[in-house]
This record gives structure tokens, sequence and C-alpha cells, in this order.
């Protein structure tokens, strides 16, 4: 297995120079861009085929870097985040300082604080969230491994992430949107 160190490494340069990354996360191979940088995502969702931010995902390392990219943190969501223990997105209220594109016409955003090294090691040392989505174009089939990721999306990215590549994947993440005043709907299990 290569260096997770150097891979991190690696894929923080990309992502700081405006680049699309192709990594392992804790559900699927995920597609990657700095959140805050408008074009980045212009060139996520071109590659995607996609102009909708609604199958975007935010990784951030940890509930502290959560705060600085919504504006309050619900009660309920807080509680969620301690005790869950499977790969688990928040639909947020109010989302601030990540790039306008990103945001839903109904001004929310996702995030996960996924549970795998590499992409707290990532979202850590990058120092901020990334916009994140499956490695495929909009309508077609989810891959779930590498080796099922269509050659389109593999000659789109600025630089893959060499770990994890023999990962079978089979399960998407639970969402649950919460409003700031703690209404909960659980969009999928």
């Amino acid at each position: 297995m290569a260096n997770l160190h150097l891979e991190v490494k690696h894929a923080v340069n990309a992502l700081k120079a405006g680049n699309i990354i192709l990594f392992p996360t804790d559900t699927y191979w995920s597609l990657g861009c700095d959140s805050g940088n408008k074009d980045a995502l212009d060139k996520l969702y071109k590659l995607k085929q996609s102009n909708s931010e609604r199958n975007i995902t935010c990784l951030v390392a940890d509930d502290r870097m959560l705060n600085r990219y919504v504006n309050e943190i619900p009660a309920a969501a807080q509680s969620i985040i301690d005790v869950v223990d499977t790969p688990t997105t928040i639909i947020y209220d109010a989302p601030k300082t990540i790039a306008s594109n990103l945001i839903s016409k109904n001004n929310t955003i996702a995030i996960r604080i996924p549970d795998d090294e590499f992409c707290y090691q990532l979202s850590r040392r990058f120092n901020g969230a990334i916009a994140t989505s499956i490695a495929h174009i909009d309508g077609e089939t989810i891959p779930k491994s590498f080796k099922e990721i269509v050659p389109a999306i593999l000659k789109g990215v600025d630089y893959v992430v060499n770990l994890q590549k023999e990962k079978i994947c089979t399960t998407s993440a639970a969402i649950i949107q919460i409003t700031n005043s703690n209404v909960v709907k659980v969009l999928r299990k």
C-alpha cells in the first residue's frame, strides 16, 4: 500500500491548486475539490455532467471544522454526530464560507464527518471542507470499486489517490436533514 501521508500531501497540493482529485472515502470512491473554489466546483460539475449541487457533500475532519461552514449546529445534529457509527451525511441550514455554487437553492449544505483515516487527514491537512461526489457520471451506475470507475472520470481528474484501490463499496451514507429549529427528516437510511 502506498504511504498515507505522501498521498495526503499530493492530494492537498492538488486541491490547493484548484484541481479535482479521485479518492476513497468511507462510502464510495469520490471526486473532490476545494469547497471554497467556485471554478473547481464548476470543473467537478462538468466532469459529472451535472449542474446540480444536490449530489455534492462536503467532508470535514471534525465538528470543530464543521462550525466554520454552518451558522449553527442544531442540538439534534450534534447528538447524531456523537453517536453515529455508520456514514451519515447531515443537511444543514445557512451554510457559510463555501463557494456560492455549492449552496442549494434552499440555502442548505450537506456535510459528513467521515470515519476514514485518509479523509480525516486530507481534510485536516487541507484545513478545510472538501466538496465531494461519487465518482460517476450523473445517471449512470455507481461504481462499487476503483476498477468500475469509467474512463471518462479517470481521464477527467487531476490526481488519483493511490490507496484502497481493491476496496469494494456497498454502503451509501444515510442522509438526514436537520433544520436550525431541530426539525429532523430522514431522507435515506
